[in-house]
């Protein structure tokens, strides 16, 4: 017999790497192992990766001088959830319609991107198992 005291509470990864195109391995990696962990087919695991991949590269061209990207990796059952956040210097967001952007809407289903006061950006990804290009 079990006993649930509240809701079930996700799984959640996060990593902190320099804001440096070698280091989009490591996440990539991530991305593939975490996924995998929640029976995502090899499709939706490769994906994912290209997708994570992308976030990143929109990110980048924009951090600040030493800055850091923060990757954190939220596992809810069939669901992966992956926001990518980076300080930048002019605190804008991606654009949404551009073709990177479409490519991330297709591979993830579900993208946001959100700016916060410290000029943080936010990209996240939100995808379902079995949901071809969906959340």
């Amino acid at each position: 017999m079990s006993t649930t005291v509240g809701p079930e509470v996700p799984d959640v990864v996060e990593l902190r790497l320099p804001a440096d195109p070698a280091y989009l391995a490591v996440l990539r990696t991530a991305t593939a192992g975490l996924a995998a962990r929640l029976d995502f087919t090899l499709d939706e695991i490769e994906d994912l990766r290209i997708a994570v991949d992308e976030a990143c590269a929109m990110l980048l061209p924009d951090v600040v001088p030493d800055g850091g990207l923060v990757c954190r990796f939220e596992l809810t059952g069939d669901g992966l959830a992956v926001a990518v956040t980076a300080p930048t210097r002019t605190g804008r967001p991606p654009a949404r319609d551009n073709f990177a952007w479409t490519v991330l809407a297709a591979l993830a289903g579900d993208v946001d991107a959100v700016v916060d006061a410290g000029h943080r950006v936010t990209v996240t990804l939100r995808k379902q198992r079995g949901v071809p290009g969906a959340a």
